[in-house]
């Protein structure tokens, strides 16, 4: 017992308190340390969180790229910039339903952003008629998404389909300029 009365008499010596009085306030501090340390961060803040692999659309036409503006929220969300199609779906908050860029995507925005327009008549990826100034702005904004965000696709042009009585036959060009064919049974 003399290390603890030895204790004892320190703690009332340095503190002025008793001991029952001093392990009451330790304890308490502790507790409001713990409950205002868990408000801001927990352990799973400092984790990395894993990044989901962003879904490959491949070559797709305009009007495809429109099913991937928020609407759907199994579907990411993707902008095209010069025909190259990048996944925005990181940066919800900005390009989601609601946010200050959502009108951009599932579209083509070379326009918009080279003209830094929010007018729905330059959303589109027709860049004539744009000024050397306004093509570079969209340069910029092209190595920012090269930087941020994932390449996962591009914008074509409408296939020519016809129909006979086999089924569906698609005419389109690769990737080299040769026509290919495929065909979809019904």
């Amino acid at each position: 017992m003399g290390i603890y009365s030895t204790v004892m008499e320190a703690v009332t010596e340095a503190t002025g308190l008793s001991p029952t009085a001093f392990f009451t306030i330790l304890a308490m501090m502790v507790v409001v340390y713990k409950i205002v340390c868990g408000m801001f961060l927990g352990p799973e803040d400092f984790r990395q969180k894993p990044q989901k692999e962003p879904i490959q659309v491949g070559d797709i036409t305009e009007s495809e790229l429109r099913a991937y503006d928020g609407s759907d929220p199994k579907k990411p969300l993707l902008i095209a910039i010069k025909g190259q199609i990048y996944d925005v779906s990181s940066s919800k908050v900005f390009y989601g339903r609601g946010g200050a860029y959502s009108m951009f995507t599932g579209r083509d925005a070379s326009r918009a952003l080279a003209m830094l327009s929010f007018k729905p008549e330059d959303l589109t990826g027709n860049l004539e008629g744009l000024s050397a100034e306004e093509l570079s702005v969209l340069e910029d904004w092209e190595c920012k998404f090269l930087d941020k965000y994932p390449i996962v696709g591009r914008v074509v042009q409408p296939s020519n389909t016809s129909q006979n009585g086999d089924g569906l036959h698609i005419h389109h060009n690769d990737t080299n300029g040769h026509q290919q064919q495929q065909t979809k049974d019904d």
